[in-house]
């Protein structure tokens, strides 16, 4: 069975938005000499961001679609961070630098495919392996609330 690479990164760019990427698009490649078919490109607002973007990316494509990237640049801190997929690449920027370096200015003759329409993440996915934990842990009172000295002393 043929994958349909459109599909994936189609899910890759929703991915990104559910994660509240700014800005994200899609150029199709295929009919330019290029290394390869399309382009996944959006920003985040903090380094923290940039990396939760790349970390869901990462796992919806290899848990819903058995994708791993070939190649990977950028990590923690990371300004720019590179998915290499070969068919595909997905850029995630910090917003100054996708500025700078201006992906789609370089492509400007690639059409844009359209982006799939997602409502950021809003609730906060609660880890009740978390919560069980600090509900077994024995909270010290006065190591919380230390008693006050009194300058009558």
């Amino acid at each position: 069975m043929e994958k349909n690479i459109l599909e994936i990164v189609q899910a890759a760019a929703a991915t990104a938005l559910s994660r509240r990427a700014r800005n994200a698009v899609i150029l199709d490649l295929r009919k330019f000499p290029s290394f390869t078919n399309f382009f996944v490109i959006c920003s985040g607002i903090s380094d923290t961001q940039v990396e939760g973007i790349s970390d869901a990316v990462l796992d919806e494509l290899k848990d819903n679609w058995n994708e791993r990237p070939w190649h990977r640049e950028g990590g923690r801190d990371a300004d720019w961070i590179l998915l290499d997929y070969v068919d595909f690449v997905v850029h995630i920027f910090l917003e100054e630098k996708r500025e700078y370096y201006n992906l789609e200015r370089l492509w400007a003759d690639a059409p844009q495919i359209e982006v799939p329409h997602v409502d950021p993440i809003t609730e906060y996915e609660e880890d009740e392996e978390i919560y069980d934990e600090l509900e077994d842990y024995d909270f010290d009172d006065e190591m919380l609330f230390p008693p006050q000295s009194s300058e009558e002393e």
